[in-house]
């Protein structure tokens, strides 16, 4: 693998504005760049509050060669461990979601309690010390409803996150809400190429029927340069504040993440094939007025989401290999509502699961075209494609700030 110099020396010399070189989007040796310097290092969301309600409730996932588990405690406490027991390695918790009194490994039955302290190990001597012999513990945050944890030893400060989550998202209850309906694909497609296409609507209108009847693809709405001073913004903001709920735009450090709270299409309410909601509980008793459009988030490099008056959806990506995406959409409704009455899934998930599914298209052909000896950096449109830019600056800034000065003794997997 390339010394920490001659990446830095290259990343001094991309030219801004422009698409990255295609090996950054298949080489495996950048693809465990990315992983060392930013998914084993920043915050990642990896699910939600209400998927885990009660005490023994929990959840797993893989993070590049980790895996993990997250559990509620009988305190009440998410936590977040390594899954990987303190015998020989195997993975404590084999399904992807359950309930259990106690984590035990199916191996040789270490048994863990829900804050992963060990409490039986047989057979392993006079000398054995349970207490040195816990789950490792990952650290772990909820707000809003969203979990995240931090791989690394030491976690970057959470409270720039919390501090924006927390007033925008507080109103709209999601740590009380339920999934309604969960999805998961495989896109054959390096993740920041997933990235990409989700942060422009330049391609909407030629590839998104369904979404294009309720989300405006002026880029103002969907990309960096939302003002007050836009006449349509400007009044859903300040008739959205009004009624309590913060809506203006909020950028977060280092353009990693952003939230805001933007106006549908057409007067519509909700992602749906009619403009019209497609639950008719709304999502949060505590919001009392309609057309809040949608709170949008986005923080690199896991998550972005849609929260709306009758329903959220979020989105959770995770790499898988250099030219491999995972992407997890889940559906979030009101606790108390009910299917076949309140919602259909069919009404619910329709545009969505449309747009996914031709999102998944798009960049898989994208990944073949950057994958050709032939491919060379183009240009991205200033207009449609400033959140791209945006993208492409956050990531080559990262890899800038892990590689060199201060970070560059808390990297242990980098040559």
């Amino acid at each position: 693998m390339p010394t920490s110099t001659a990446i830095l020396g290259e990343l001094e010399t991309l030219r801004s504005g422009y698409t990255l070189p295609g090996r950054y989007y298949s080489d495996p040796e950048i693809f465990k760049l990315d992983l060392d310097t930013i998914w084993y290092r920043d915050w990642l969301f990896v699910g939600h509050d209400c998927e885990i309600p009660k005490a023994g409730n929990f959840f797993t996932l893989q993070i590049g060669a980790y895996p993990v588990v997250v559990v509620r405690g009988r305190d009440g406490v998410i936590r977040a461990f390594h899954n990987s027991c303190r015998h020989r390695g195997s993975k404590v918790c084999t399904t992807e979601s359950g309930s259990k009194i106690r984590l035990v490994c199916p191996y040789h039955q270490w048994t863990y309690e829900l804050d992963g302290k060990l409490v039986h190990a047989r057979d392993m001597g006079a000398d054995f010390d349970p207490a040195a012999h816990s789950l490792k513990s990952i650290h772990c945050e909820s707000v809003g409803g969203y979990i995240w944890i931090c791989l690394a030893d030491a976690a970057p400060d959470f409270a720039p996150l919390r501090d924006t989550m927390a007033p925008y998202f507080a109103p709209h209850n999601l740590a009380d809400a339920k999934i309604a309906f969960s999805s998961t694909i495989i896109e054959k497609a390096n993740w920041k190429l997933v990235w990409e296409n989700n942060r422009e609507c330049y391609h909407c209108s030629g590839s998104h029927p369904e979404l294009c009847r309720t989300f405006d693809d002026d880029p103002s709405v969907g990309g960096v340069g939302a003002t007050e001073d836009d006449p349509l913004i400007g009044e859903h903001w300040r008739r959205c504040e009004a009624a309590g709920l913060p809506s203006k735009f909020l950028p977060g450090p280092y353009g990693q993440f952003r939230t805001t709270r933007m106006p549908l299409a057409f007067d519509a309410v909700s992602y749906t094939m009619s403009g019209q909601p497609a639950v008719s509980r709304p999502l949060s008793d505590a919001v009392k007025t309609d057309r809040i459009g949608t709170l949008m988030l986005f923080h690199f490099p896991t998550t972005w989401n849609h929260v709306l008056g009758d329903h959220a959806v979020t989105f959770r990506m995770l790499p898988i290999s250099p030219t491999e995406t995972m992407l997890t959409t889940k559906w979030l409704v009101h606790k108390d509502a009910v299917e076949g009455k309140d919602y259909t899934l069919e009404e619910l998930t329709r545009v969505w699961m449309a747009t996914n599914d031709q999102d998944r298209r798009i960049v898989e052909d994208n990944q073949i075209g950057c994958s050709s000896p032939a491919f060379e950096p183009g240009p991205y449109s200033p207009i449609h494609e400033a959140g791209v830019i945006e993208f492409v600056d956050w990531y080559v800034g990262a890899l800038k700030r892990s590689l060199s000065g201060d970070s560059a003794s808390k990297i242990r997997r980098i040559a």
